[in-house]
């Protein structure tokens, strides 16, 4: 049996758990937020009702907050205590550079806790 959390660390299709949830790689900075309808594996919609991913911001917001919260301990610990401006910089920097990642795994998350989709091994390819 697959790891759902492997599962959602590769950001596949919480059915089958081969299919991928993206279309680009996150690095692809003009397709990176790009989603097939379904799954290419099994055909699970990755929509499950119009505006689903609305829901996935409360989660990048979490993200966000982790963000700041362990970029500010750093630049405090590692720098002891600079300029406020060295602690904005820091995490505006870090913040930007890991919206890809962060928006990615707040809409996999969503559809993973959210979507009222589960894993069966029916749908997999490989048995």
């Amino acid at each position: 049996m697959e790891s759902t959390l492997l599962s959602i660390v590769q950001q596949r299709c919480p059915r089958c758990h081969q299919g991928a949830l993206f279309t680009h790689p996150a690095h692809s900075l003009a397709h990176f937020t790009e989603m097939p309808a379904a799954c290419p594996v099994c055909g699970q919609a990755y929509e499950p009702e119009p505006g689903f991913y609305w829901g996935a911001m409360y989660i990048s917001f979490a993200f966000s907050t982790a963000i700041m919260l362990v970029v500010g301990f750093a630049v405090y610990h590692l720098l002891h205590d600079p300029d406020t401006w060295v602690y904005i910089t820091a995490v505006a920097v870090v913040a930007l550079v890991l919206t890809p990642l962060s928006l990615r795994y707040s809409r996999t998350l969503m559809l993973y806790l959210f979507g009222g989709v589960t894993y069966d091994k029916r749908y997999s390819v490989r048995q």
